[in-house]
C-alpha cells in the first residue's frame, strides 16, 4: 500500500493518507451501475442493508431465511459482493447470508482504505455483527477477504463458529515477484491489464461479463498494492474453531504449499485442500464449503 503519511479522523481512527480509491465520480458511478445490474439478476430474493459503524457506512446484500444460521461472505480485493452471484443460491438454501462490501474496495461501503497493520478491519467487522445482532457466525472469505477474516478471528475467536478461507493472504509470504510484475504491467493500459488478469484467473473459463466488469473496475479504481502482514504463530493458534482452507497450487500471489506446510505445524488437523492446476481465482467451491459448514 502506497503511503504518504498517517492521518487521524475526528473519531480517532488512524488511516493512511492516500489517493482516493475511485479515480473519478464518473468511474465510481459506472462501477455501481454494473453492480446494480448484477443485483437485478440475483438468483434469490435479497435485501440491501446500509449499516453504520465507527468506520463509516457498510453495504450488505442479505438473503436466505432469517431463522437460518448466519453466514458472512467477504469478497476479494478490487471487487465487491456481486462476485458471489454464482454461489449465493446454494449458500442461501442453508444459511442466512450476509455478503458484505469491504471498506476501501470497489463496493458501496465507506470508500476509505485502512492500514492493515492496525485492528481497523477487525473492529469494523465486529461493528457490522453488532449492527446485525449477531453474536456468533460462520465465515467465508477469499483473498483479501480471507485476510480480514483471519484478523477478525484472531482477535474475536469466540464470535467465529466455523471459518473457511480461499487463497487467503497472511499465512505464507506473498510472491514479491508477481507484485513487481503486476505494478508496471497495470500501467501499460488494456494490454497490460489483460496479461495480469490471465495470470490471476489461470485456466478457468471466466464469463465474458465478469471479465468486462473486472476491466471496468481496473480502469476506474485504485487497488490495494502492497504486502499483507503475516500472522504470527501465536495469533494463528487462537484459531481453535473448525477451519477449512482451499487454495490453488498455481496461485500467483502466494505459495500454497508453504501455506499448507505452515498450518500443518502451527494448527495440525486443519482441513487444507490444495487444488492442482488452479490459480488465485477459485470458483465452484460452494458445495464443498456448505458440506464443511454443515457437518
Amino acid at each position: 500500500m502506497a503511503s504518504e503519511g498517517m492521518i487521524q479522523n475526528v473519531e480517532g481512527e488512524v488511516t493512511m493518507k492516500q489517493k482516493p480509491v475511485f479515480k473519478s465520480e464518473c468511474g465510481k458511478n459506472a462501477i455501481f451501475a454494473v453492480y446494480d445490474s448484477v443485483l437485478e439478476k440475483w438468483p434469490v430474493p435479497y435485501e440491501d442493508l446500509n449499516l453504520k459503524t465507527r468506520y463509516g457506512n457498510t453495504y450488505v446484500v442479505a438473503c436466505g431465511e432469517a431463522t437460518k444460521p448466519p453466514l458472512i461472505l467477504l469478497h476479494r480485493s478490487t471487487s465487491n459482493s456481486s462476485m458471489w452471484i454464482g454461489d449465493v443460491a446454494t449458500y442461501s438454501k442453508h444459511f442466512r447470508v450476509y455478503a458484505i462490501d469491504i471498506p476501501g474496495e470497489a463496493g458501496k461501503s465507506q470508500d476509505t482504505r485502512y492500514e492493515l497493520s492496525s485492528p481497523s478491519y477487525a473492529e469494523w467487522l465486529d461493528d457490522v455483527l453488532m449492527s446485525l445482532n449477531i453474536t456468533k457466525a460462520l465465515f467465508v472469505g477469499i483473498s483479501l477477504g480471507g485476510w480480514v477474516l483471519l484478523k477478525f478471528a484472531t482477535i474475536y475467536p469466540q464470535k467465529v463458529e466455523k471459518l473457511v478461507l480461499m487463497c487467503p493472504l497472511g499465512i505464507a509470504p506473498q510472491k514479491i515477484s508477481f507484485l513487481l510484475y503486476m505494478i508496471p504491467m497495470m500501467m501499460l493500459g488494456k494490454w497490460g491489464r489483460k496479461k495480469v488478469a490471465k495470470k490471476i484467473f489461470g485456466n478457468y473459463d471466466i464469463p465474458k461479463e465478469a471479465l468486462e466488469y473486472s476491466k471496468l473496475i481496473g480502469d476506474n479504481f485504485n487497488p490495494y498494492v502492497g504486502v499483507a502482514p503475516i500472522f504470527s504463530d501465536e495469533e494463528l493458534k487462537r484459531l481453535t474453531m473448525p477451519f477449512l482452507l482451499i487454495a490453488g497450487d498455481k496461485d500467483v500471489f502466494f505459495d500454497s504449499k508453504k501455506t499448507a506446510a505452515r498450518l500443518s505445524v502451527v494448527l495440525p488437523g486443519t482441513d487444507v485442500r490444495i487444488l492442482p492446476g488452479v490459480g488465485h481465482v477459485l470458483i465452484r467451491q460452494e458445495e464443498k464449503i456448505c458440506t464443511f459448514l454443515q457437518k
